[in-house]
């Protein structure tokens, strides 16, 4: 039986590979995208969710547009990253289908609780929205089946600011809500998925076949590759959010350890900044699966390979 994934995303050119990673995926019932700031805005991103599905005919599946801004500080896109549309240099016809009338945080609430315990959460933009699922229902945390999360940056750098990760930083305060919940949690951070990089040989790779995937990957990715390039001398382009994604489906990709983690909601420049307690000095339990080691050509193995099945179908 496919694992029921729910993806709460800011698409985003890394998540719109998620997305369709997810599609060529057999082991994955994708049963609805809800949507959020972050890589572009929420009526941005939430436009982008619905053209990827409809590129890879998947129109059916439902996308529910989320929070507008961060719980506490103020907003942040990232166009230098993603550009100005969330996609790089691609361009998608204008979507057929519209979001769904029901907001993102509800659609997490009531598919989390009519389904106990079947759910499982991938989490790869900011969490705003999962925060304000766990303080207008907390029953969700003990309903929900497993989350993944794509964030934070425990002994790595910082992609945003020195210490801090892109997705912990844009909203810390949901970060520290999610955090503390105790949901079941397996965080993919910057540590792993760093190691992570699609490089111009795989894309090339990709392109042998030709497809509306393939060109959009070329696409959106020579934009992203362009940026990792410029600002951090990455020969290639780094895709997070995909490899969260592998890890439901597919855990021996990468290496864990239990661990005590939080995030800095203090002003100042730690704000965001995702840490470990790795010897456990106030002897908590931990909270969450953290994944410290990866195999990364396991990985993109796996992604080329289910792209590639999925771009020779729609070819």
């Amino acid at each position: 039986m496919p694992k029921h994934i729910i993806l709460d995303s800011d698409p985003g050119i890394d998540d719109s590979l998620a997305i369709l990673l997810a599609l060529a995926s057999p082991e994955i019932a994708l049963d609805g995208i809800s949507t959020i700031h972050g890589n572009a805005s929420t009526a941005q991103v939430t436009r982008n969710a619905l053209a990827i599905l409809e590129l890879a005919k998947a129109g059916d599946i439902p996308v529910y547009k989320g929070c507008d801004l961060p719980l506490v500080k103020e907003s942040l896109l990232s166009p230098e990253t993603h550009g100005n549309s969330g996609l790089g240099y691609a361009k998608l016809s204008e979507p057929q289908s519209r979001p769904q009338i029901k907001h993102g945080c509800d659609f997490l609430i009531e598919s989390i609780l009519s389904s106990p315990n079947e759910i499982t959460l991938v989490a790869i933009g900011p969490l705003t929205n999962v925060a304000m699922a766990i303080r207008k229902e907390p029953r969700i945390v003990e309903k929900v089946k497993e989350v993944f999360i794509m964030g934070g940056a425990i002994q790595h750098a910082g992609n945003t600011t020195a210490l801090a990760e892109f997705n912990t930083f844009v909203d810390p305060h949901s970060a520290h809500i999610v955090f503390h919940s105790g949901m079941p949690i397996t965080l993919t951070p910057l540590d792993v998925t760093y190691q992570c990089i699609f490089l111009k040989a795989d894309l090339d790779r990709l392109l042998r076949i030709d497809s509306p995937i393939t060109k959009f990957i070329a696409d959106a990715t020579r934009f992203y590759m362009e940026f990792h390039d410029e600002y951090q001398k990455i020969d290639g382009c780094v895709i997070n959010d995909p490899m969260t994604l592998a890890l439901t489906f597919m855990p021996e990709i990468c290496d864990y350890q239990e661990l005590v983690v939080d995030v800095d909601i203090s002003t100042g420049v730690g704000l965001g900044n995702t840490f470990a307690d790795f010897y456990n000095y106030e002897k908590k339990a931990p909270n969450m699966k953290v994944a410290m080691g990866v195999r990364p050509r396991m990985f993109m193995e796996l992604f080329l390979e289910r792209i590639e099945k999925l771009a020779e179908s729609l070819s």
